[in-house]
């Protein structure tokens, strides 16, 4: 059984850089600096996917966060030059009426990663544990039993040899609001858009506290919690690519790129044994 660590390190070029040359007048970084770390990260993935594939590994990843939290870009910038064959994007829509009848975790379990894939989850199972709550789409007593059921899940997708990795996004209040404007205005974005999502905004606080109740019942020493301050997207997402590239030893790993993560950035829960 893997466990994950997170490294964290003052080495990364954020802070090994002219400020100047690394953060904007708001103190998010710069397209510029972005661009040319990611691509070196690019570079890491591409030689973990052919280890992967090489070896008949297999990757497992949910990505997790309030609505505009950046799940959905951060999976496509994992996956910007893997081979598309061997590395697929899973969101899946509301259950059917079949699927109700179901175990909760049988419709996700489907779509498991065979050997030498990677599998990204926009939203997972723990939708249980906090839009379902949110807006009444689950009793209490699926909640809870969510809960009893999850962790033994997880234990048991590690124990078969999965490598398993759970992101959450934490946006600000304040974040959310911004985003949902710039949607509002973007034609190009705003079909992302939907009435849960103002909704959504109005239950932040109650999103927040069943966050941290998610974080406090399913943050396991061999399945934790990687955290992200995700208020400034492309901060996130580099972290988010370093801690994956961090916790594999895959062959050809450029150490001198993979350091390790940003503690401002990056948040472990992994506090149940």
């Amino acid at each position: 059984m893997h466990n994950q660590v997170a490294i964290y390190t003052e080495s990364l070029p954020e802070f090994t850089e002219k400020y100047e040359k690394v953060f904007k007048g708001n103190g998010k970084i710069t397209r510029k600096f972005y661009k040319k770390e990611m691509m070196k990260l690019y570079y890491e993935l591409v030689k973990l996917q052919k280890w992967v594939i090489d070896n008949n590994k297999r990757i497992l990843m949910i990505f997790e966060g309030m609505d505009t939290a950046g799940k959905s870009s951060t999976i496509k910038e994992f996956m910007m030059y893997l081979n598309p064959r061997e590395a697929r994007s899973v969101a899946l829509p509301k259950p059917t009426d079949v699927e109700l009848t179901q175990w909760y975790f049988q419709r996700h379990i489907k779509q498991f990663p065979n050997g030498g894939e990677m599998v990204f989850f926009d939203r997972s199972w723990y939708n249980r544990a906090g839009i379902e709550m949110v807006f009444g789409f689950c009793t209490p007593r699926q909640h809870e039993h969510f809960y009893r059921q999850v962790n033994e899940v997880e234990e048991m997708i590690v124990d078969d040899g999965i490598y398993f990795f759970k992101f959450y996004l934490n946006i600000s209040k304040k974040t959310q609001a911004k985003r949902i404007k710039d949607r509002e205005k973007d034609p190009l974005k705003n079909w992302k858009l939907s009435e849960l999502d103002y909704k959504g905004h109005e239950k932040y606080d109650e999103y927040a506290k069943l966050r941290d109740k998610m974080f406090t019942l399913s943050g396991t020493y061999y399945a934790p919690w990687c955290q992200l301050d995700a208020n400034d997207k492309k901060r996130a997402r580099l972290n988010a690519v370093r801690y994956l590239l961090s916790n594999i030893d895959y062959e050809g790993k450029d150490k001198e790129v993979v350091l390790g993560v940003d503690q401002k950035i990056v948040t472990l829960h992994n506090t149940i044994m």
